[in-house]
């Protein structure tokens, strides 16, 4: 018995090492793509000129999306945009505008996050000056009228000006969060003398 044990021993170390090398190849190997294409991050279809909407149970308009071109993908059903525009309709006080270079829709479409030159703009109204907003990435979650970035951050209104790092804004209450980082600078508006007038 142990003399044919010895006899079959390198056949089975063999058997063991091709088994090995086999679950070693499957392990390292990336997977197989299907024919249909949906292991790619390849784009499915794409639109110039996209433009969406939606609107309030009232029928009023609540907020727009568009963009230059859209992208969507499959393999992760993501949707990238060039040049977006998001626009919040405010008819008691004004609207919310954001605009930057590229964004992503996530999947679902419930969150979009602007990248590169990020600006938001609120337009004056009643006594409240124009709102400028700036910064290199938002998150966006249009139906909870939220956005919030970690990334440095500048704000002028009128004659003020403050920088933070990290800023969270709710565009139902116009309420803004600075996270850290806060400085502010305020410059009076300048008085123009009047002249006496000549005899």
């Amino acid at each position: 018995m142990n003399d044919r044990l010895v006899a079959w021993s390198p056949l089975i170390l063999l058997a063991l090492l091709a088994a090995l090398t086999f679950w070693l190849d499957l392990k390292v190997q990336p997977p197989a793509r299907l024919p249909d294409g949906s292991t790619r991050h390849d784009p499915d279809f794409y639109v110039e000129g996209f433009s969406a909407m939606k609107m309030n149970p009232d029928g009023t308009r609540r907020y727009a999306l568009s963009a230059k071109r859209m992208v969507h993908y499959p393999d992760d059903n993501s949707t990238h945009l060039e040049l977006p525009r998001l626009v919040y309709f405010d008819y008691e006080r004004a609207p919310v505008t954001v605009r930057s270079d590229t964004a992503e829709v996530a999947q679902g479409g419930d969150e979009v996050f602007f990248h590169g030159d990020v600006q938001v703009a609120r337009s004056a109204y009643a006594t409240n000056a124009e709102l400028g907003m700036f910064t290199s990435f938002l998150h966006v979650i249009p139906d909870k009228d939220l956005a919030k970035t970690d990334k440095p951050v500048r704000l002028v209104e009128g004659n003020s000006t403050v920088s933070a790092v990290g800023l969270e804004f709710d565009n139902r209450t116009r309420q803004i969060k600075l996270l850290s980082e806060v400085k502010s600078k305020y410059e009076a508006p300048r008085r123009i003398q009047k002249r006496p007038a000549r005899p």
